[in-house]
């Protein structure tokens, strides 16, 4: 589908000089007021920091993400006065990066095939001594003959990273990876270094044979491509940053900065979400608000 933002500029993929951050949305429904408020923050420290603003088609989930829900991204940022960089990187377009991203994890024997369902996981981490929330999912590969025949049979399975072969592999860089975290503007704290902590998201599925790989390893590959100097994203993302960094660390890509700042809540004290239909970007320039008095109402002039 191509972008009819007619001011956006051109521009391509790869690293540049420069700040750099990125919106990315998945196509998977409308947008809201807190889509909106995570765009403007990003395109605001682009204009301020005199760098570039992406605009990222997040679209591997195909049973979910829809083509009307791409246009509709599209129209809703153009609307709010949003400029970005064409073409916008759609990633159904580029599955083979990420393919070979993931058979570079393979060949360092650091992903394994596991054949557990969903169901089968769960049960696992619920038998943990501690309780379940202290016990993330951690497995191995099976038995050679016993994985041939699971394959014979045309079992599903899934790659998940092995968080044993990543140290055993990174050895003391394991235990010093650590990410900036710049604080959300207007906040009165200093940057901080963190220590990445992959552990508590436990071997996380990286891949699913017959329907691609998942949000970590795409996200990651597509940051680097892009030159992204600075990611700036909400808050409930921050615990995934963790095994991004690992991901990087593993596959030599630059570890950009972080800044996560705070979600836009409804009044009732819950977040937005693509069901709240009545708070979509759509409904609410149908109801005659400006994108003007949107933009005030969150903050940006």
């Amino acid at each position: 589908m191509p972008d009819s933002h007619d001011s956006s500029v051109e521009a391509h993929d790869g690293p540049v000089d420069g700040f750099v951050t990125r919106f990315a949305p998945s196509p998977s429904g409308l947008l809201h007021r807190g889509h909106a408020f995570s765009a403007l923050t990003a395109h605001e420290a682009a204009r301020v920091a005199g760098g570039r603003f992406l605009l990222r088609i997040e679209d591997i989930d195909a049973e979910r993400c829809r083509p009307e829900f791409e246009a509709a991204i599209l129209e809703d940022l153009a609307w709010l006065d949003l400029r970005w960089e064409r073409p916008v990187r759609r990633q159904s377009d580029h599955l083979d990066d990420y393919q070979a991203a993931l058979r570079r994890l393979r060949d360092m024997g650091l992903v394994y095939r596991c054949f557990r369902t969903r169901k089968e996981v769960l049960a696992e981490i619920a038998r943990a001594p501690h309780g379940p929330e202290s016990a993330p999912f951690r497995g191995e590969p099976l038995p050679p003959a016993e994985e041939a025949a699971r394959l014979e049979g045309g079992e599903p399975y899934a790659w998940r990273l092995s968080l044993d072969a990543a140290r055993a592999r990174l050895g003391r860089a394991y235990e010093l990876m650590a990410f900036l975290q710049i604080p959300p503007q207007g906040e009165d704290v200093d940057f901080e270094i963190v220590p990445a902590e992959p552990e508590a998201a436990g071997d996380v599925v990286l891949a699913r044979k017959g329907i691609g790989v998942a949000y970590h390893l795409a996200v990651v590959v597509d940051d680097a491509l892009q030159g992204v100097t600075q990611v700036i994203r909400g808050r409930d993302l921050f615990e995934a940053t963790h095994i991004q960094v690992l991901l990087q660390k593993l596959l030599g890509l630059p570890t950009p900065s972080y800044r996560h700042h705070p979600l836009l809540l409804r009044p009732d004290g819950k977040r937005y979400a693509k069901r709240d239909t009545a708070e979509t970007l759509r409904a609410i320039r149908e109801s005659g608000v400006t994108a003007a008095e949107l933009r005030r109402e969150l903050g940006f002039s």
